[in-house]
């Protein structure tokens, strides 16, 4: 099965899963985030030995990889160079990374204990979602959120369409 962006029933009739879609429609099959890191080494080790992501596939110079991580539903892919200020330090970036947790708090005090920065700790947002903003070592954001459960993002939709 291949989940698509395409909305709706298109002049096809065609509902956007599976198949190709209408024209206008992109047939998304995959997608990750690129992250274009100031020090592969560095970054690599970060994600993969502070955060904690597991290794979907490495590329490149054996001895210095490129490494794809999993991210949930999705993928980060770690690699190329995006250069530096003419002064020497970290750019920051305009991404921000988007990560759903079990359990912010615990997240915060394992991420605090190795030292990654806390741009801003656990709090409960108007939205409803636990948030706590940390930092890699290019200073990129990565937004941990955790859905509490009385969020509507936990309802199952489906039991109030029984009738």
């Amino acid at each position: 099965m291949v989940l698509t962006s395409c909305q709706g029933i298109g002049a096809s009739g065609h509902r956007g899963i599976g198949g190709a879609c209408d024209p206008g429609c992109v047939d998304v099959l995959s997608s990750r985030t690129l992250l274009h890191t100031v020090d592969l080494r560095r970054s690599r080790g970060f994600y993969r030995d502070v955060l904690g992501l597991a290794v979907y596939r490495e590329f490149g110079d054996p001895a210095d990889p490129a490494v794809v991580f999993f991210l949930g539903g999705g993928f980060l892919e770690v690699s190329g160079a995006r250069g530096e200020p003419a002064d020497g330090t970290p750019a920051a970036s305009s991404l921000s990374l988007w990560m759903q947790v079990r359990d912010v708090a615990a997240e915060h005090q394992r991420l605090a204990a190795l030292g990654v920065p806390i741009v801003r700790p656990p709090k409960r947002e108007p939205w409803g979602l636990v948030e706590m903003w940390v930092s890699d070592p290019d200073a990129t954001r990565i937004v941990l959120v955790e859905i509490p459960e009385d969020h509507p993002l936990r309802r199952d939709s489906r039991a109030a369409s029984v009738g």
